[in-house]
């Protein structure tokens, strides 16, 4: 992020982002306790990153506001069942100075893991895993 609004460009790099996520998702699927593999005829647990959003005013002169938001969807498959679903975090952050990389890293990081965590807190993602 920049100063300015107009100038003020994010990127995120998947290089950066996923392996992050996938370790993360992958320690929640532990957590239900299920061990990752790949392929088989295993249940299958897709994760994906459907929305990332960092807003900002454009009123002011000076970046000094911005609303941060994610969704995940989640598809599980399982013996013919399916169960999708999509979670979704935010938060709004008020600056006092423009955010530099690092401020926006950990809020755009907080937001994503936020909005991962709600996808192992359903439920129905776990029990329709272990059918």
């Amino acid at each position: 992020g920049g100063m300015y609004p107009e100038t003020s460009a994010i990127s995120v790099t998947g290089t950066d982002i996923v392996p992050k996520l996938q370790a993360q998702a992958e320690a929640a699927v532990r957590l239900l306790g299920f061990t990752p593999t790949q392929g088989g005829n295993a249940p299958q647990l897709t994760v994906t990153l459907a929305d990332l959003k960092y807003q900002s005013p454009k009123e002011g002169l000076y970046v000094t506001e911005a609303t941060i938001s994610s969704t995940f969807r989640a598809d599980v498959r399982n013996n013919g069942r399916s169960y999708s679903g999509r979670y979704a975090a935010s938060l709004d952050q008020r600056f006092g100075m423009a955010p530099n990389q690092e401020t926006n890293t950990k809020l755009v990081s907080d937001v994503l893991s936020d909005a991962l965590t709600r996808v192992f807190q359903d439920p129905t993602i776990g029990s329709t895993l272990a059918q």
